[in-house]
């Protein structure tokens, strides 16, 4: 299978294990499940530990497309086209432009969106695929 992590499944197969769900690790760890971060997640990342929104330890946000390739995860750009298409998705007014264009992309790519958000799971009818 083929799924899209959210930034904060990627932050915590990093450093806090213990937050992921049974689920979510078993996924992880299955080694035949392709695991993709994107682009999105490294900018999202970036930006607020920037302006001091995010706390981490450990690493600098340069670090982590290193750190995710190293456990085995894939990295995946934004394709223009996503970046275009976007006003499309029924999700244009969600809060977290992170969070829009993450379940944008995962339509796009027919990939599975692995991520604790709740209210994601409203976007399915959009054919969104989440899982936590």
């Amino acid at each position: 299978m083929n799924y899209l992590i959210d930034t904060h499944v990627l932050l915590w197969a990093i450093t806090e294990k213990d937050k992921l769900s049974d689920t979510v690790i078993e996924i992880l760890e299955n080694g035949r499940n392709n695991i993709f971060v994107s682009a999105i997640s490294f900018w999202e990342v970036s930006l607020k530990y920037s302006i001091g929104k995010l706390n981490i330890t450990g690493f600098l946000p340069d670090q982590l497309p290193g750190l995710a390739t190293e456990i085995g995860f894939k990295l995946v750009s934004l394709s223009p086209a996503e970046s275009a298409t976007y006003h499309q998705f029924t999700a244009t007014g969600h809060r977290d432009p992170f969070d829009g264009m993450l379940m944008w992309q995962a339509i796009q790519q027919n990939l599975i969106l692995v991520s604790k958000d709740r209210s994601i799971g409203q976007y399915k009818s959009a054919g969104l695929k989440v899982i936590w």
